[in-house]
This record gives structure tokens, sequence and C-alpha cells, in this order.
């Protein structure tokens, strides 16, 4: 074997052999080199990179585009890339090969999933019809592709309103959060039929992780997410999506928040608003999923062009088409 055939380790690699601990990093100067790797693949493989406001602080630095699940499908979808590397969980990784079915979409944690994405199946949504032939079936985003495929329509968390309020049916199942389903429904006429589904984290606010915050930051305005519990939302100065959260605080007066929400969200708001002084309502809404992706998985998906996540046609299809109906309200 001549030496011109044997392939030398990158320095990458070099440093990946030489060190133990869990993210393969040791020192600021390895997690510079790691840096310095994604991005020369990322160009490599004509890529880009999202990242949720609620991935950790080093991964939203990494990317190109930090945002909530849709409007990060969206700006992929109006790309020229070839590869999506969607830092999320995985309904926000199939949404994004929905929308974007020629490109290769991959979600680095390939066992980040979505808690309540998974309390709703197709099964449950036949059987919901069934029983309220009448109604209109609006599933949130977080759910699954195949969920997505046998809904009238989707909505996110900030628009779910004027899409409840666009239908001509007087009576929604809205599925798989019942949180946002009852804020929904403070301010339609219409018969909003929750099913039983909650996200992990936001259901876990109470109301003496209100007081106590408030206690702490007497200043402070709260605004919270509207997949917290009825009396949180009560107890809310605001209530918004994460984007609108982001939004309302960065063009606020307002000089100190409380946010009810992943506490990932606060990385972007020290970023992009550092003047104003951000709490979390409590330290223990981590979502255990979102933190799964790390850069070396974000490295080894861009060098290995896996986990893949990709979704039948017949689903995409018709999935995509709930989809549309959103987006054209």
């Amino acid at each position: 074997m001549r030496l011109n055939d044997i392939r030398l380790p990158t320095l990458f690699e070099q440093v990946r052999v030489k060190t133990t601990d869990d993210m393969g990093l040791k020192t600021m100067a390895d997690t510079a080199l790691l840096v310095q790797e994604i991005r020369r693949l990322k160009k490599e493989r004509h890529a880009i990179i999202l990242a949720h406001n609620y991935q950790p602080g080093e991964v939203q630095d990494i990317a190109d585009i930090v945002g909530d699940s849709l409007e990060l499908s969206r700006a992929a979808a109006s790309t020229d890339c070839d590869v999506i590397v969607f830092c999320g969980v995985d309904f926000m990784a199939e949404t994004a090969a929905i929308l974007s079915p020629e490109k290769t979409v991959l979600l680095p944690a390939t066992d980040a999933c979505c808690p309540m994405a998974g309390m709703i199946t197709t099964e449950e949504v036949t059987l919901m019809r069934k029983r309220y032939p009448d109604a209109a079936v609006v599933c949130y985003v977080n759910t699954s592709a195949a969920v997505k495929a046998e809904s009238d329509i989707c909505c996110t968390s900030s628009n779910a309103v004027e899409v409840v309020n666009s239908l001509p049916h007087t009576r929604i199942i809205f599925v798989p959060d019942q949180n946002l389903a009852q804020y929904v429904a403070r301010f339609t006429s219409k018969e909003v039929l929750p099913w039983q589904g909650y996200c992990i984290v936001h259901d876990q606010y109470t109301l003496e992780d209100v007081l106590e915050a408030k206690r702490r930051f007497p200043e402070a305005k709260l605004i919270v997410h509207p997949e917290c519990r009825p009396e949180i939302i009560d107890a809310a100065d605001k209530v918004a999506s994460t984007s609108g959260i982001i939004h309302t605080i960065c063009s606020s007066e307002e000089p100190g928040f409380i946010i009810g929400t992943e506490v990932g969200i606060i990385h972007r708001l020290n970023k992009e608003c550092p003047e104003k002084q951000c709490h979390p309502l409590s330290v223990h809404a981590v979502c255990r999923n979102m933190k799964k992706t790390d850069l070396v998985k974000v490295h080894d998906a861009l060098l290995h062009l896996r986990p893949r996540i990709t979704v039948p046609e017949d689903i995409a299809g018709k999935a995509r088409r709930a989809i549309d109906r959103m987006l054209a309200v």
C-alpha cells in the first residue's frame, strides 16, 4: 500500500480518540475544533442547521436559524440547501421532510421524541371522528406525520385561534394538547373538544411556582406559553408562543420578565436582548428530549448523513395538505 492511499484521521478524529467524557470534548480548544469541523462539513454537504428555541445553547450557537418548529421547517423549505440538520425532536424533522421531500433531513438525536405527540394516534383520531362526525379535526403541529394526515388542518400555538375560527364547523376536535385547546376555547364561540394530551414541561407549572417567582422578581412581567394550565394562563400578564415570547420581550420597554416556557429559550433571549432581565418561571422546566442533541451528534449527522428522517408519500401527501391549509389561513 502506498502512503498516498492511507487516509490520515482528521484533527477532530484525533481529538475524539484522546478524550473520554460524554461529549468527546475536554477543552474549549476541542470545542472550537469541533465547531470548525461542523462548519466545514456543512459547506461540503451544502447543508443548513436548524435549532429549536429549546435546544442547548451551544447547539443554538452553531445553527443557521433558531426558531419554533414550523418557522424552522418553512425556512428550510425556502432555501436551496441539499441537507437539513434539524436540531429538535422527531415531529419537527418529519414536518421538515414533508415540506421539503427533495431534501435530506437529518435528526442528530434519533431518540429525541415529543411525549405529547405520542399521546394521540391515528386510531384515536378515527374514533373521535366517528363519535363526532360533524366536527373538524384540528391537530397541533406537535403531532406525528400520520396524525397530521388524518386531520383536516394543522395549527401552531401562535395561530391556533385563527385556524379554529377560520373553519365553517361549529364543533372542533382539537388534538392532542388539552391546555392549548382550553386556551383556544376562550377566543371562539365554537365548541372545542380537547384530547387529553399535554406537554410534560408546560403542564408541570403550579401556582406555587408563580407566587415564588413573583416574590423573587416582583417587578417582572409574567409571560407564559399557551400549553400551560388554565390557572397559569390566568395568572400571566401575557400569553404567547415561543416566537411571540421572544418578540414581545425584545420589543418591550419593560426591563424584566418571568418566562413560563422551557428554559432553553433564555439562552436566545440573553443573546437577542441582553439588556433585559429574563428569569425562568421554574428552573425545572427542562425538556430532556430537546437536550439530547449535542455538537458531536450534529457533526456525526453531517459526516454520515444519518439518522435520516423520511415520511412515506401516502402519509406525507395528506399531511402536507393539512399543513398547507393552515398556511393559507
